[in-house]
């Protein structure tokens, strides 16, 4: 059975200043103490070299051994306690995925 991965794309905040500065406290801190991941992936998208707006600000992906443990995961208060923050620092809109990891032989 494959990996599963939850990925979380925050969309360009309103006030980018005021979301790093929550980030690493309200979304890392409350990421690492959710039950059951295998690893956790943080990334920050490049400005675009014209000036005009990213698609994206941030992505989060957490890696769980399959699709059970990361449905089991996100019912417990822990990762409650992770989405409510997201929500909240999400001004520019979020996304979640869950996806099945694929990787190609050879």
């Amino acid at each position: 059975m494959s990996e599963t991965k939850i990925t979380v794309i925050y969309d360009n905040p309103t006030d980018p200043d005021a979301f790093e500065s929550a980030y690493e406290a309200e979304q890392l801190d409350a990421v690492r103490k959710m039950p059951g991941y295998l690893r956790i992936e943080t990334s920050k998208v490049w400005p675009k070299e014209d000036g005009s707006p990213t698609p994206a600000h941030r992505m989060i992906d957490i890696y769980f051994p399959d699709y059970d443990a990361a449905s089991l995961a996100i019912t417990t208060s822990e990762a409650g306690a992770f989405f409510e923050a997201m929500a909240r620092l999400s001004t520019g809109g979020v996304r979640v995925l869950f996806s099945d990891v694929e990787v190609p032989a050879g």
